[in-house]
C-alpha cells in the first residue's frame, strides 16, 4: 500500500467509502516533526458529520448485531494478525511523526497487542452470545416465581473516540477494540499533526474486508458539530487537554441530552523513591532508568510519564547526577530515522512552543533547571520540533508551579519529602493522576505509600529488585487492568479487560420468572423449565439445550464409608474421625461426612460413563457446603445444563451444569457449577 504523498489531503473514511474535501477547502498543513517538510493536509469541511452518526446508528448497529462477542472477538484477532504482517510500512510513516523506532513499537505494536488481549479475553471471560450476565440471581419472592437479575447489552447508538496526537495507533485501537467487542460501532477523530499514521491503519483495516461495514468510520480533521448529532444512545470518549475536555463536557447534548463522555486528560504523575532506595540498591538503579525512559520515550509526550520525582530529603543532588550520567550516556536526540539516535523531536513546532512556554511557567514558579537547556540539541535541524531533556528542581516541595504546570514534554521536575506522610502528601497535590511508581523494597513502605496514594491514582506501579526486569514499566498502560485516573486525570476509566468492553454498554435490572429470565439471558435459573429423557451427557450440543436435566440417588452415607475416605485421602478432620470432638464443633452434630466425599459421591450418581459428546470435566465453580451429613443420612443430586458456550474455532464447546445435592429432608447440601468440554456434533 503506497504512503500518502507530500501535499496530499489525508482521507476521511466515511458512510463505507472514502472522502475527500471538495477543491478550495480550508485546510490544515502537516509537518514533519524532525525536519519541518510539508507531509499532508487535513480538513473535514463540507463532511455531513449527522450522516456519519446516522450511518454508525444503522448499518454499524445492524451488521455488529448480528455477532455474538465470539464472533466479534474472533475478528478482532484476525485484525489483529492481518495489521502485524503491515508494520514495517507503519514504522516508515511513524517516524515522521518524531518517533523513533522503539517509540513506534509502543505505539504500534502496543495498539495491536490491544486487539489480541481484548480478543482472547472476550472469548474466555464473555458468553458466545449477546447479552453479558452480571452477578447472580437476586431472589424476590419465597417461592422462587419472581426474581432479579443484573444483565448488560450493548448501546444502541455509536461510540465517538476523539484522540490525541501522541499515539496515533494505540490511542485508536486501545478504543476501538472494547468498543468492537461490545458490538458498538465507532467513529475516530484522531489528532490533526499525527491523523497521517492513523489514516494509514484504518487504510489497511479496511483493505483487510475483516470488519462488517458500518463498524468503523474515519474523520480526518476538525471534529466540528459532531457532539450536535449525538444524544443518550451515544458515547464520547476523549483524550487531550483538560481544557478541551472541559469545553466538550459543557456541551449541551452532554450536560443535558445525557450523552456519556469519558476522558483522560491532563496527569502529573509522581515516582516517589523509597527511603530504603539507597545509592547502589537495585531500587535506587530502577527508579533512576525509570525516570529517564519516561522524560524519552515518545519524546516525553505520554499521558504517562513520569513528572514529579519526589525523592528523600537530602538525596536531591545524589539523583539528580545519576540522572543526568544516564542521559548522557545512552540518549541522543536527533531524527528518528539517523543512525544511534534514541529520542526524536516532539511531534509539531506548536508543541514544541508549548512545551517550552510550560517549562518557563515552571521556572517563574520556583523551579531551576539543573539538566538540560531550552536551547535546540547541538546537531537538531531548525526546522524540526526538537527539545532535549530537561529536569527542574524545587527547592520548595509544596510550590504549586511544580503540582499544576505540566510541560508536556521530555520535561521532569524533583523535589525532596521529609516523611512518608510528607511524601503521601506531595503525591497528592498533583490532584489525581493516571499513575504513580513507588521505588522500595520495604513492605512497610510500600504500604503506607499505596495506601496512602492509592485513591489519587488509577494504577501504582511497585518497583523493586524483584520486578524491575520484568516489569512493563511506569508508563506502559496494559490492556489487562484499568487505564485512568481520578480529578485532572478524567475521573474515567479506559481498557482494564473486560470492564472496558462494559463501559459500552447499558446495566439493566431485569425482574421476572425464571422462565423469562432464562429466555433472556440464555442461562437457566432455578425453577425454569426443564427437559428429561435422554440423559443430557449423551446430547451433543447441537442438541444439548438449556435447562436439560438429569437426577441421581439416593445414596446412603454411612460411618464406614466416611472411615474409609478419609484413610484413603489421608484428611483425617477431626469432624471426620472424633465423634466427641465432632459433637463439640458448633458446626456439627457429630461425625459428618467430607463435602469432597459427597462431590464425588454426586458424580457418579449423574455421570454417563460410556464414550459420548462428553469430552472432559473442566473444573469446578462456585461450591459451597450448607448442611452437614450425617452417617445415615441420604443424599441425591440433580444436574441441570445451565449454561452453553460454543467455541466459535473448534469442534467443541465448554456447558456449565447446575449441581444440587439434598438429603433425605430435601435440605439442600451442596451446590456448585460443573463444568465440561462437549463436542459439537
Amino acid at each position: 500500500m503506497t504512503l500518502l504523498s507530500t501535499g496530499t489531503i489525508v482521507p476521511s473514511y466515511v458512510l463505507d467509502s472514502w472522502w475527500t474535501p471538495a477543491d478550495g477547502s480550508r485546510t490544515q498543513l502537516v509537518l514533519d516533526a524532525s525536519t519541518g517538510e510539508e507531509v499532508a493536509s487535513v480538513s473535514s469541511e463540507g463532511l455531513d458529520l449527522g450522516d456519519v452518526v446516522e450511518h454508525a446508528r444503522t448499518v454499524g448497529q445492524a451488521s455488529l448485531g448480528r455477532l455474538t462477542f465470539h464472533q466479534r472477538a474472533i475478528l478482532l484477532k484476525r485484525l489483529a494478525q492481518y495489521l502485524s504482517g503491515v508494520k514495517e510500512e507503519l514504522y516508515t510513516l511513524s517516524a515522521r511523526t518524531g518517533a523513533t523506532r522503539y517509540d513506534s513499537m509502543v505505539d504500534i505494536d502496543g495498539g495491536i497487542g490491544v486487539l489480541f488481549t481484548l480478543s482472547s479475553k472476550g472469548r474466555r471471560e464473555m458468553p458466545n452470545s449477546q447479552v453479558y450476565v452480571d452477578g447472580d440471581v437476586e431472589a424476590l419472592s419465597r417461592d422462587g416465581s419472581f426474581s432479579g437479575q443484573h444483565i448488560y447489552t450493548r448501546i444502541p447508538g455509536v461510540a465517538c473516540q476523539i484522540n490525541a496526537f501522541n499515539f496515533p495507533v494505540w490511542g485508536m485501537l486501545e478504543k476501538f477494540a472494547p468498543a468492537f467487542i461490545a458490538g458498538v460501532p465507532s467513529v475516530v477523530k484522531p489528532a490533526s499533526p499525527t491523523g497521517y499514521l492513523t489514516e494509514a491503519v484504518v487504510r489497511h483495516i479496511i483493505a483487510s474486508g475483516i470488519l462488517p461495514p458500518g463498524t468503523l468510520q474515519l474523520v480526518s480533521g476538525s471534529a466540528r458539530d459532531l457532539i450536535d448529532h449525538l444524544d443518550y444512545r451515544d458515547l464520547v470518549a476523549f483524550t487531550g487537554s483538560a481544557g478541551t475536555a472541559r469545553v466538550l463536557k459543557a456541551h449541551p447534548n452532554v450536560v443535558e441530552g445525557g450523552v456519556r463522555f469519558t476522558s483522560e486528560t491532563d496527569s502529573l504523575n509522581a515516582a516517589i523513591l523509597g527511603p530504603d532506595a539507597t545509592k547502589g540498591t537495585a531500587e535506587f538503579d530502577a527508579y533512576v532508568a525509570s525516570a529517564v525512559t519516561e522524560m524519552t520515550s515518545k519524546a516525553g509526550q505520554k499521558c504517562t510519564s513520569i513528572r514529579r520525582l519526589i525523592v528523600p530529603a537530602g538525596r536531591l543532588d545524589e539523583i539528580v547526577a545519576a540522572v543526568a550520567e544516564r542521559v548522557e550516556r545512552r540518549v541522543r536526540v536527533g531524527d528518528p530515522r539517523a543512525d544511534g539516535v534514541t529520542m526524536g523531536p516532539l511531534a509539531s513546532l506548536d508543541q514544541r512552543r508549548e512545551v517550552l512556554s510550560s517549562v518557563a511557567r515552571l521556572v517563574e514558579g520556583g523551579g531551576r533547571i539543573v539538566m538540560g537547556s531550552t536551547d535546540a540539541p547541538a546537531g537538531a535541524d531548525p526546522n524540526g520540533a526538537f527539545v532535549g531533556p530537561l529536569l527542574l528542581a524545587f527547592d520548595d516541595a509544596d510550590s504549586p508551579a511544580v503540582h499544576e504546570i505540566e510541560a508536556f514534554g521530555p520535561v521532569a521536575s524533583i523535589i525532596e519529602y521529609t516523611d512518608l506522610d510528607h511524601a503521601v502528601s506531595l503525591a497528592a497535590l498533583g490532584g489525581g493522576s493516571l499513575v504513580a511508581t513507588v521505588a522500595t523494597h520495604d513492605p512497610n513502605v510500600a504500604r503506607a505509600l499505596v495506601l496512602g496514594i492509592a485513591a489519587h491514582h488509577g494504577r501504582v506501579l511497585m518497583l523493586d529488585r524483584v520486578d524491575a526486569r520484568s516489569s512493563t514499566g511506569h508508563g506502559a498502560p496494559v490492556p489487562h487492568l484499568v487505564h485512568g485516573g481520578p480529578g485532572r486525570a478524567g475521573g474515567s476509566e479506559e481498557l482494564g479487560g473486560i470492564r472496558s468492553v462494559l463501559h459500552h454498554m447499558q446495566r439493566t435490572a431485569i425482574q421476572g420468572s425464571p422462565d423469562m429470565l432464562t429466555a433472556i439471558t440464555g442461562q437457566w435459573h432455578t425453577g425454569a423449565v426443564v427437559q428429561h429423557g435422554i440423559h443430557p451427557f449423551r446430547k451433543s450440543l447441537a442438541v444439548l439445550r438449556v435447562g436439560d436435566q438429569v437426577q441421581g440417588g439416593p445414596r446412603t452415607v454411612s460411618l464406614a464409608d466416611i472411615t474409609a475416605f478419609a484413610e484413603a485421602t489421608g484428611d483425617r478432620f477431626y469432624a471426620h474421625t472424633d465423634a466427641e470432638a465432632a459433637a463439640a464443633n458448633p458446626f456439627f452434630p457429630g461425625i459428618v461426612a467430607h463435602g469432597y466425599l459427597l462431590v464425588s459421591w454426586a458424580a457418579g450418581l449423574f455421570v454417563d460413563a460410556a464414550p459420548g459428546p462428553v469430552l472432559a470435566n473442566s473444573g469446578l465453580e462456585r461450591l459451597r457446603f450448607v448442611t452437614p451429613v450425617s452417617p445415615g443420612d441420604s443424599i441425591r443430586v440433580t444436574l441441570t445444563a445451565k449454561r452453553i458456550t460454543p467455541r466459535e474455532t473448534e469442534d467443541y464447546g465448554e456447558v456449565c451444569w447446575d449441581a444440587v445435592l439434598h438429603n433425605q429432608n430435601d435440605e439442600v447440601v451442596a451446590s456448585y457449577d460443573v463444568l465440561t468440554l462437549v463436542s459439537k456434533n
